[in-house]
């Protein structure tokens, strides 16, 4: 494809809108924008748009979306071009979801999000053919995976705008995917929307001031019978029992509940599921979740007790995670 093809696809959502006529999703319409870079207004964006730009055209001699994100081949570039291409990216830092290849650039990025998939892969109902949602995707790290997985579309949401332009630098190599992240929030898709088979909502609950609120939300976007597939943290204790963390919780500031899986069970089960099922309980490690070169700022390690790493600096238990699979 010629730079001036590529150029003319970046930021537009006009493939993406083609595709949405006449569906079932075709009420999204209304919130997709015509072009990414039309409504951002941040200090930061025009240097991260000039590293979008500067990308070389390439077309990957080979691509794998199913065991790993890698896209193209290291004989395609020069050691030098690499660096380039590496010097590139480092401007889009902090790179948290991966990892990611790039014609044998390796982006080590803070989580070992393959871990998570690999986890739920076996799990979930087969993707093939599904209209899929990932609320919360960041850079889009499992939303190519799901397309890999043969999802028919896969439409992933979040209101981070450097995340949203990490995924523009993958998708540059990549110009006709079925995956498709907007900068938009889970409130941003039509009320009742009805659509998806398939609804991913990973490491988003914990963050909501109103965890029923979410989840009524996320069903709302299914199509009756439709899945969904909530990873969460969590807390052990029996059914009642739920965390409300006082300011900070593993330094983060924006952390309001964390329930036991029995709580969350029933959270469900009022949110009007069926066919509830815990599929995975994991306990986080610091080889899951770390500081690397494409994130230097700080991870997990120091967030939890230096004496004592079962608790996190503030004391409370360090993080465990939940994977519940539900119909709606």
């Amino acid at each position: 494809m010629a730079v001036s093809e590529l150029k003319e696809k970046l930021f537009n959502y006009a493939d993406l809108k083609t595709e949405l006529a006449g569906t079932r999703l075709a009420p999204l319409l209304d919130t997709v924008p015509d072009n990414f870079a039309a409504r951002i207004n941040h200090g930061d964006f025009p240097g991260w748009k000039q590293v979008i730009e500067s990308l070389p055209a390439l077309k990957p001699a080979s691509v794998d979306l199913l065991d790993e994100v890698r896209i193209g081949e290291k004989s395609q570039l020069q050691e030098a071009e690499r660096e380039e291409l590496k010097a590139l990216l480092m401007g889009l830092q902090p790179w948290r979801k991966g990892p990611i290849s790039l014609y044998g650039l390796q982006i080590d990025t803070e989580w070992r999000s393959d871990w998570k998939w690999d986890r739920i892969k076996e799990q979930i109902s087969s993707l093939e053919s599904r209209k899929v949602l990932d609320v919360g995707c960041g850079n889009g790290y499992h939303c190519w995976r799901m397309a890999g997985a043969g999802a028919r579309i896969v439409v992933g949401v979040d209101s981070h705008l450097l995340f949203n332009l990490q995924y523009w630098a993958i998708r540059h190599f990549l110009p006709e995917p079925p995956v498709h992240v907007l900068p938009l929030a889970l409130e941003d898709i039509p009320a009742d929307l009805g659509a998806f088979d398939t609804v991913f909502s990973m490491g988003v609950l914990y963050h909501r001031r109103s965890p029923i609120d979410h989840l009524y939300a996320l069903r709302d976007c299914l199509r009756p019978g439709g899945e969904l597939v909530l990873e969460t943290l969590v807390i052990e204790g029996e059914a009642g029992m739920t965390l409300m963390p006082q300011k900070r919780y593993a330094r983060m500031p924006n952390v309001w509940f964390l329930p036991s899986c029995a709580t969350l069970q029933s959270w469900l089960q009022k949110s009007g599921f069926k066919k509830i099922r815990l599929a995975d309980v994991n306990q986080t490690t610091t080889e899951e979740q770390r500081s690397t070169e494409w994130m230097n700022f700080e991870s997990l390690g120091q967030a939890l007790d230096a004496d004592n790493p079962a608790l996190t600096i503030e004391g409370y238990p360090a993080p465990k995670r939940a994977v519940f699979i539900a119909e709606k």
